[in-house]
């Protein structure tokens, strides 16, 4: 068994602890396998088969994460990921698809991965953005916050400056100042009556980022205030073992369903929305971070690993013993009716032992995103065993 410490911060010239490079290196090579060339795209995901694994479908939305986490590896590792084709040749294109999406979330995750590698073509495709109407009111919390990390860079433009106030104005109106936490959906959307009042972690994510990165180009208070707060409250709500649970009311603040957890929550999607706040309002999140890489190290859950070097993937999650979402549809529909109300004894019924088996490229891309070179080094743990000796220990879930 490992131990896991937290160690100092370190300077500006310090490295980046074994195992989050070993975390990178294990995405690039993921990264390899799941992109399709005769496709052109990443695949959609890739599952665990007897004897190996198995690519299913593909993905432009994969494809665009990839490309910001790529940008920032070293010179070649987009080629050797490619297959020796150029990271702006495959961004290229999907800028020249751009037009024919209708897809808040996929134009606002290219346009972000545009930026990355330095690319024209921004203004066409901001006016696309712009005719998709992102204040509308028809799309999700994580598509506005995409769309609003996506304008940031390009604050200094008039237009690109306009709208991302707008759909900064946008996202802040989804956010509860009492709870901390955003709404899944903008307020003035039909959603169905049993999830109305539910966000996910993601809705926490994305909307902390893009805040983050508007707060610093617009030198926007309000924006960098709810990202703080809500920042604290996904920090408050982080389980008894690292993890980062799945659903909450956005009318109390209170967790309404913690599983799955997501190994991609764990080693990516938390800490890169905290290291990018952390960049621009110098708070400490280094505790928070450092228990969810160690709950990515071996879970309690299962006793276990979802890092599998044998293989070369990160598994998915770790989830309840459930048919279809059950768990989660109960627990809606109970908290619904009473915010404080739960269904019993969902965890002797729905035990959290089940690992799936597969894994997808945005969270691989997520990972280089999130561990790209920043001011500050991003040395959270420490472990007297490798990221391979790690998922060694890896088995089977408990029946």
């Amino acid at each position: 068994m490992m131990t896991w410490t937290a160690v100092e911060p370190l300077s500006r010239s310090d490295a980046e602890s074994p195992f989050v490079g070993e975390l990178k290196s294990l995405a690039v090579r993921a990264l390899q396998r799941m992109y399709r060339p005769r496709e052109r795209l990443f695949a959609f995901r890739a599952r665990r088969t007897k004897d190996s694994y198995t690519l299913e479908g593909t993905s432009r939305r994969y494809t665009a994460i990839a490309l910001i986490g790529l940008a920032h590896c070293d010179d070649g590792t987009a080629e050797s990921v490619f297959g020796g084709e150029s990271a702006k040749d495959v961004c290229g294109r999907l800028l020249a698809d751009l037009p024919r999406w209708t897809n808040l979330g996929d134009v606002a995750l290219t346009i972000w991965a545009a930026n990355e590698w330095g690319m024209d073509g921004s203004e066409r495709s901001i006016r696309h953005l712009v005719a998709l109407a992102p204040d509308s009111g028809r799309h999700p919390t994580v598509e506005i916050a995409w769309a609003l990390r996506a304008l940031s860079p390009l604050h200094g433009k008039l237009a690109a400056a306009d709208w991302a106030e707008r759909i900064a104005d946008r996202l802040l109106a989804s956010f509860n100042g009492g709870t901390g936490l955003f709404a899944h959906w903008p307020s003035d959307l039909r959603v169905p009556w049993h999830r109305s009042h539910i966000c996910c972690f993601a809705d926490f994510v994305y909307p902390i980022q893009a805040l983050a990165a508007y707060s610093k180009a617009a030198d926007h208070a309000v924006a960098l205030a709810a990202a703080r707060q809500s920042a604290r409250v996904m920090c408050d709500l982080q389980g008894y073992a690292g993890q980062w649970w799945w659903h909450f009311d956005h009318r109390t603040g209170a967790v309404v369903e913690r599983y799955p957890v997501y190994a991609v929550h764990q080693n990516s999607m938390a800490p890169m929305a905290l290291l990018d706040l952390g960049e621009v309002c110098s708070d400490d999140y280094r505790p928070a971070i450092d228990r969810g890489l160690s709950w990515l190290a071996r879970s309690p859950e299962i006793d276990a690993s979802l890092l599998d070097t044998k293989r070369g993937f990160i598994w998915r999650k770790v989830a309840r013993h459930e048919p279809g979402k059950l768990a989660r549809s109960l627990q809606a529909v109970v908290s619904r009716i009473h915010p404080s109300f739960r269904f019993p004894c969902v965890d002797a019924l729905m035990p959290a032992t089940w690992v799936d088996f597969e894994s997808r490229p945005y969270h691989m891309g997520w990972i280089l995103y999130a561990w790209r070179p920043r001011f500050l080094a991003g040395k959270f743990i420490e472990t007297s065993k490798s990221v391979d000796e790690c998922s060694s220990a890896f088995c089977a879930p408990r029946a």
